[in-house]
């Protein structure tokens, strides 16, 4: 059966609170993450919905940090995974970042690095612990972050 992937932004309280339910289903339930470090910089963030044939299956977000941009929270509920969703969440997020979007990075969980390398992003400095989980600090180069933008600006 054919899938439809769907990746927008969104900003309503309902589609909010369907991020917020994906992003608790995996993080504090699946991966017991603390909730109190799970919602935090919510307002300052631009948040997106991933859907599989209209059902809500996937979230994300970025922010302005003060180091640049900061790519978060990329969630894709289990019997979603597998199907490109986490893929086409990447690209999306990336195609929406700011013209000055010049330095981008963000933490990995282990396990999703590979996927974060096929958009040029590239590890940076050593492994760390992260909400109970191991992650390392990845940065896109800026080639990467500027064919992003020309494609998103052409």
């Amino acid at each position: 059966m054919q899938q439809s992937i769907e990746v927008r932004r969104v900003s309503d309280a309902e589609e909010l609170e369907h991020v917020f339910a994906i992003r608790r289903k995996v993080f504090v339930d699946e991966q017991n993450c603390p909730p109190e470090l799970e919602w935090e910089y919510e307002d300052e963030s631009v948040h997106f919905l991933g859907t599989v044939n209209g059902e809500p299956a996937a979230a994300s977000r970025w922010r302005k940090t003060d180091k640049g941009y900061k790519l978060e929270r990329f969630a894709v509920l289990k019997e979603y995974r597998g199907v490109g969703l986490g893929k086409a969440l990447v690209g999306a997020v990336l195609k929406d970042l700011p013209k000055d979007a010049t330095y981008v990075y963000l933490h990995a969980q282990l396990a999703a690095m590979p996927l974060y390398a096929k958009f040029g992003f590239e590890k940076a400095g050593e492994q760390f612990e992260e909400a109970g989980i191991q992650h390392f600090k990845m940065v896109l180069d800026e080639l990467s972050v500027n064919s992003y933008q020309l494609t998103v600006n052409s």
